[in-house]
C-alpha cells in the first residue's frame, strides 16, 4: 500500500484559548488513524478481543511545526518506520498536514502487541502480521532485529 491518508475535522472543542488546536487532539487524531487503517483491514476492536491481543504503546511524540485553525482543511497518514518480521515491536509515523502542502505536525511512537490475558507483550496472530505487513512504511523503514 502506497499511502493511507484521512481527512480530518475540527471541532470547535479542539480549539484553545489562542483559537489554534490544542495538544492532545494531535494525539487523539494518530489514534483514530491508526484505529481507522486497521478496521479498514479487518482488524477491529471486536476482533482483538477474541484473538485476546491488544497494541500497546511505550513512547508518542509529537513534534509541533505550524499551528492549525478552525479555517484550515487538515489530513493526516501512518506509515510504519521499523518493525520486527513478526510486528510484535513496531514504530509508526504520523504527518499531518493542512491545507494540502504545510506539515503542520510530525508523530512519532513506538508500540507493541499484548496478549490481553496473560497482560504480557506477545507475538501478534496472523491477522495482524498481515494487516501491519501491507501498512505504508516509510522511505526511511527499517527491519528490526529480534
Amino acid at each position: 500500500m502506497a499511502t493511507f491518508i484521512k481527512q480530518l475535522q475540527i471541532r470547535w472543542s479542539d480549539l484553545d484559548a489562542n483559537a489554534h488546536l490544542r495538544h492532545s487532539v494531535y494525539y487523539d487524531w494518530g489514534a483514530y488513524c491508526r484505529i481507522e487503517f486497521l478496521l479498514e483491514h479487518g482488524l477491529s476492536t471486536t476482533k482483538m478481543h477474541e484473538l485476546r491481543i491488544g497494541p500497546v504503546l511505550f513512547r508518542e511524540e509529537c513534534v509541533f511545526r505550524r499551528e492549525i485553525r478552525q479555517e484550515d482543511q487538515v489530513t493526516i497518514n501512518v506509515e510504519l518506520t521499523k518493525a520486527r518480521k513478526d510486528f510484535s515491536r513496531f514504530s509508526m509515523r504520523h504527518t499531518i498536514v493542512k491545507n494540502g502542502d504545510t506539515v503542520a505536525a510530525i508523530m512519532n511512537l513506538d508500540g507493541a502487541w499484548m496478549d490481553t490475558e496473560k497482560r504480557k507483550l506477545a507475538t501478534p496472530p496472523e491477522l495482524v502480521v498481515n494487516t501491519y505487513d501491507v501498512m505504508p512504511k516509510s522511505e526511511d523503514f527499517e527491519w528490526l532485529n529480534p
